[in-house]
């Protein structure tokens, strides 16, 4: 299955508005009262997905002073295909000048024998902001994960402030011996916000990124135990 899913947020003088709002199964957004001139949307999986043999893509842009919220409502599984196809989901972001993205989706399950690549890639104005969470959990309960591959790239002002890839799968045993057998790992990259020294705690750590930006990691055995570092 192809689909490709498209959200534009414009400022139109004193709130955000919502200028295009295109779902296609199984992307679909539900736009939700905003908070202030912020814009709402909820991001849901309409069918199972993605499958193996899945190219999904999700496009948004944030026009000038536009501020946008989009986030997850329920955890995205990702599934073999009967051949044992890859699937592949990309978002796509562009933020203009003085706009602002919060993109939080739920966390991506990689099931058994999936073979999975996410990618975001964002490109930012210089004063634009950025908040996006990945939370990964490495197969379900009692289940040993497919093969995941995620790639997150991210440029503000033509500059690169982050690129980043992580794979498991065909080295599984070792993979999971580096994360110290723990089936979550989840990234917060925050850019264009207040600047926040270096920490590290239990596994976790938080990295100031050399082109601005903050890159908070944290490795667990569970979601909920995952995301509070952040």
């Amino acid at each position: 299955m192809k689909a490709h899913a498209r959200l534009t947020a414009c400022f139109d003088g004193s709130r955000t508005v919502l200028r295009e709002l295109r779902s296609m199964a199984p992307l679909t957004l539900f736009p939700r009262r905003g908070r202030g001139a912020t814009a709402v949307v909820h991001l849901v999986n309409s069918a199972t997905s993605p499958l193996g043999g899945d190219d999904l893509l999700l496009t948004i842009r944030v026009g000038p002073g536009a501020s946008l919220r989009l986030s997850g409502v329920a955890a995205t599984l990702a599934l073999p295909g009967p051949h044992g196809e890859p699937s592949l989901s990309t978002v796509d972001v562009e933020v203009a000048e003085g706009g602002s993205l919060e993109y939080l989706p739920e966390p991506t399950v990689v099931t058994a024998r999936a073979r999975h690549t996410a990618v975001f890639r964002a490109s930012l104005a210089a004063d634009a902001y950025l908040h996006t969470r990945e939370v990964l959990v490495l197969g379900r309960a009692g289940e040993r994960p497919g093969a995941l591959t995620t790639s997150l790239s991210v440029t503000r002002g033509a500059v690169p402030v982050l690129r980043q890839t992580f794979s498991v799968g065909s080295v599984l045993d070792a993979s999971l011996a580096v994360l110290a057998s723990r089936r979550v790992l989840a990234t917060d990259l925050v850019v264009g916000g207040p600047e926040l020294p270096a920490a590290s705690g239990e596994w976790w750590s938080r990295s100031p990124l050399a082109a601005g930006g903050t890159l908070t990691t944290s490795l667990a055995p569970d979601a909920v135990t995952a995301l509070k570092a952040f």
